[in-house]
């Protein structure tokens, strides 16, 4: 695991969110992370839906997945939170939610609809927690992850996914 990863999961356990059986719990009854709870609060315009649930997928949409993945992975050095799971947008330092709500907001102004873009928590090879962006697709479920630049599709992600937003992003499922 790297670094940024690695920062990630100390951040997720810390802030009180484990992606154990308490959280699975939690997200079955439809409940966000609390980190997103309160990023909600203090963001409310980042925490909508609306739209298509999913996108038609051609290169140019592909194209620009790509470059908002790398563009974000290169812009935020790894950093974990120091007391809370606190979920920022734009910072210059952040763990995996916080790359996760930049390139939501990022891909949204460009023009894809909220409702096709989902939060979901997993965790890595190793049990670690992670969350990472699905942009749901005509060709599938795709990951963007600040552990790789490459978009991938959720089956080959290397991920066990536990639970996601929905079309509303302040309403999450068990996956």
């Amino acid at each position: 695991m790297n670094k940024a990863g690695f920062l990630c999961a100390i951040a997720l356990v810390a802030g009180g969110v484990t992606f154990g059986a308490p959280a699975l719990a939690e997200a079955s009854a439809s409940l966000s992370p609390l980190g997103f709870k309160v990023f909600c609060i203090r963001n409310p315009n980042q925490c909508t839906g609306g739209g298509a649930a999913s996108i038609n997928l051609d290169d140019a949409g592909l194209s620009k997945l790509k470059r908002v993945n790398s563009e974000v992975n290169r812009s935020i050095r790894p950093r974990n939170d120091a007391k809370r799971d606190t979920w920022t947008l734009n910072p210059a330092s952040g763990d995996c939610e916080d790359y996760v709500v930049t390139k939501r907001a990022r891909l949204i102004k460009m023009g894809f609809p909220p409702s096709a873009l989902r939060i979901a928590s997993a965790k890595t090879r190793s049990g670690v927690g992670h969350a990472v962006l699905i942009v749901r697709t005509s060709e599938g479920n795709f990951v963007l992850d600040n552990l790789t630049n490459a978009i991938k599709p959720m089956a080959q992600a290397n991920l066990r996914f536990l639970a996601m937003s929905g079309a509303n992003p302040k309403s999450w499922s068990a996956i």
